[in-house]
């Protein structure tokens, strides 16, 4: 495989006063066209509003920082659902969704997006289409369609269209009232990764939320699965990969450690040392372990498949654990000895492995 897979930060789309648009190019990061997968950032400011819009790609949202509003108007829904959102909270935004954000706070609100493009306008980028705005849908029809489909006169409509000197995000003024969010319209649409029930949990080594149609079920109409990794300090993740033909994206939120992948032909095609703000993307089978430094490491990804499935090579669930005492001595061309020696390592173990003590 040629495809450079090397981890990259992300470069600022657009912007203005109330905060910034983000985007990974897939001439920086080739492993995006390829895996037809889109990934982008949106920074607000206080009082930032994301304008309302929609995208040609269903997307995982991931809160990485700070605490806002969010408006979502699904498909055929009557109304809006506005939704209060904070650190750890995770959306799945279906084809189609309308959506708006916003920070009332004076800490800043980042938010992440990863999503399928195979259906988009361009492999491997996203394609957001504002509502309004300089750039809104309405700006590109004339007076006299916008007029029959708002049943306004032309000169209001030429008013409110042209009204909105802001383009994509804007700073919204204090004397502006916006939506209270309604805690009931969380139910079934958020699911906060550090406050969920763990899927793994090892004692100095690390834990796992996993995002699935059990607990977060619009991740089925997106198609794709997600989790939150946090492993400690020297801290390993056992080589593994997706065994159901997926590809791993994956954003390191916050601390650096090492990464390596191999991919066919026993060939090591990256060894690299990652930290927060950098995204890989791992292709199918390729194997990819992680060791954490000493600050520990988390990063949250998502996987091109809603119910992943994966083959751990090393730990009490690896692989080798399964296969018949005679068939690993043939296939490590051992001897009983060296092969009982090898078996009887890692047998508490589990996916992580905490440094020796």
């Amino acid at each position: 495989m040629d495809v450079d897979i090397s981890p990259k930060l992300s470069s600022k789309v657009y912007g203005g006063e109330g905060g910034s648009y983000f985007g990974w190019c897939p001439k920086e990061l080739p492993m995006l066209e390829k895996a037809d997968i889109g990934a982008a950032k949106l920074a607000l400011e206080k009082r930032g509003l994301a304008l309302p819009s929609y995208s040609d790609s269903a997307k995982i949202a991931y809160v990485l920082q700070g605490s806002g509003t969010c408006g979502i108007l699904l498909p055929e829904s009557p109304k809006e659902k506005v939704l209060a959102i904070k650190t750890g909270d995770s959306l799945a935004l279906p084809f189609g969704v309308l959506t708006w954000w916003f920070n009332p706070e004076d800490t800043e609100l980042v938010i992440l997006f990863l999503g399928d493009t195979s259906k988009g306008h361009h492999r491997g980028a996203f394609t957001n289409f504002q509502v309004t705005g300089t750039n809104g849908i309405f700006t590109g029809f004339t007076p006299e369609f916008v007029s029959r489909a708002w049943d306004l006169p032309e000169d209001q409509v030429k008013q409110l269209v042209s009204s909105q000197t802001g383009c994509g995000i804007i700073k919204v003024k204090d004397e502006q009232r916006m939506p209270a969010p309604n805690a009931l319209d969380r139910e079934g649409m958020v699911l906060n990764c550090l406050e969920a029930p763990l899927d793994v949990d090892i004692k100095d080594g690390g834990r796992v939320v996993v995002l699935n149609t059990k607990n977060l079920p619009l991740t089925g109409e997106v198609g794709l699965g997600a989790d939150l990794v946090r492993i400690d300090g020297f801290s390993m993740c056992s080589p593994g990969f997706s065994c159901d033909s997926a590809f791993q994206v994956t954003y390191i939120v916050r601390g650096s450690g090492r990464v390596q992948v191999v991919g066919a032909d026993g060939k090591r095609v990256l060894e690299t040392h990652v930290k927060g703000g950098y995204l890989f993307i791992v292709p199918r089978f390729f194997v990819v372990s992680k060791i954490a430094d000493a600050d520990g490491m988390e990063w949250f990804s998502i996987i091109t498949t809603p119910n992943p499935i994966f083959c751990h090579l090393a730990g009490r669930t690896g692989i080798w654990k399964a296969i018949s005492p005679e068939l690993l001595e043939a296939a490590l061309n051992t001897t009983p000895e060296m092969e009982q020696q090898f078996r009887s390592k890692r047998t508490t173990s589990e996916i992580f492995f905490p440094p020796s003590k």
